[in-house]
């Protein structure tokens, strides 16, 4: 199955649609059947689960970032910072380790341990 994110206004995204590869044989395709079959000339990208095309797999309200043919998940907290390789934004300091759970904390900029 295909999949195409439906861009808004400022190409936030509004939805993500699922096309059969039968008929979403290519990107144009796919976009052509689904403004047919909304009656519609909207905006469409395709997207996919194993982030091979345009690195992350699109969600409702991820931005479609044209100059990195990029979806880029909302900013999750101001001090994060995007990766540029992979358009996830990432804390400024490094998760302490795997084995414990911790939260961010906006107001520290850390990393706090859940006990």
């Amino acid at each position: 199955m295909a999949h195409f994110a439906k861009l808004g206004k400022g190409n936030i995204v509004l939805r993500v649609e699922v096309v059969s590869n039968d008929i979403a044989t290519t990107e144009q395709a796919g976009v052509d059947f689904l403004n047919t079959l909304y009656k519609t000339r909207d905006v469409w990208k395709q997207t996919s689960y194993n982030n091979n095309i345009r690195k992350n797999y699109a969600g409702v309200g991820f931005k479609y970032d044209l100059s990195r043919d990029a979806f880029i998940p909302p900013k999750p907290y101001s001090s994060w910072i995007l990766n540029e390789t992979t358009c996830q934004w990432e804390a400024p300091i490094a998760l302490p380790d795997t084995e414990n759970s911790y939260n961010w904390n906006e107001e520290t900029k850390q990393w706090d341990l859940n006990e």
